[in-house]
């Protein structure tokens, strides 16, 4: 899936007298196939601007187009996984990963589909499980199953691993790049984390300022898996940090 950002601004509505600019004239575009990170501080408007991708919101003034097809609500070929796990407490793992399918009508070879996920995610063994029976980390596996078991041409991503400790976290983001590597699907996923940036993405676009803006996009074309101690992992690593740097100074300076 191509998706194309043109001159991309969202405002929200304060009051009735003051208005919010949290992104302005954003344009970039992501390639089909592409593992594309937004990076920027926490509140900086990454996530809006997922959403907007998504189609939950739409943009005050610009456009985005998918496959050359503007954007103007949500659809199956995006899926969204979220901060936290957003399972239906009275569904067991199972049924939460065939839910959406089931709810499009999208039921062809379903159950084969379920269980291959679950197998892949490392839960088939909780496929009857209860959601209050789950760790964090197995119910953030069950809704990555439950965002890629309708095959879709992007995977929208905001911080889903956050929340979880590191040596889950490192698991299921090696999971993630594995899926990725194999199905072939667009990603576009939200971090304030220049780590796992750089261990994920294959394009970082890096968001920063009041209102915020791109101020650099890094090309990583760097065999995976990633080692932080790498030289180059490195070398990327301080580039990011003298931008956000150089971006907050300059920010500093219009107090």
């Amino acid at each position: 899936m191509k998706i194309e950002i043109e001159k991309v601004t969202k405002i929200y509505n304060k009051s009735e007298k003051s208005d919010h600019i949290v992104l302005k004239d954003i344009s970039f575009s992501i390639d089909d196939g592409d593992f594309v990170i937004i990076l920027g501080e926490s509140g900086c408007g990454k996530t809006t601007l997922l959403n907007m991708l998504a189609g939950l919101e739409l943009p005050t003034s610009g456009k985005i187009y998918v496959d050359g097809q503007k954007i103007s609500g949500i659809h199956p070929s995006r899926s969204m996984l979220f901060q936290q796990p957003t399972l239906i407490p009275w569904l067991n793992v199972k049924e939460n990963v065939a839910y959406g399918c089931k709810l499009r009508g999208d039921t062809q070879k379903l159950d084969y589909r379920v269980n291959q996920f679950l197998e892949i995610m490392g839960i088939a063994g909780f496929a009857n499980a209860k959601p209050n029976q789950l760790s964090l980390g197995m119910a953030q596996r069950a809704c990555l199953a439950r965002a890629l078991v309708g095959l879709p041409d992007a995977l929208l991503l905001d911080e889903p691993f956050a929340s979880l400790d590191t040596f889950t976290q490192a698991h299921i983001q090696e999971e993630l790049v594995n899926l990725w590597l194999s199905e072939q699907f667009t990603a576009v996923f939200v971090t304030h984390d220049i780590d796992e940036a750089i261990r994920l993405g294959n394009k970082i676009i890096l968001l920063a300022g009041e209102p915020a803006n791109i101020k650099d996009i890094f090309e990583i074309n760097e065999d995976y898996p990633r080692d932080r101690n790498n030289p180059k992992f490195k070398e990327i690593r301080t580039k990011i940090l003298e931008k956000f740097k150089n971006s907050y100074l300059a920010k500093r300076s219009l107090l």
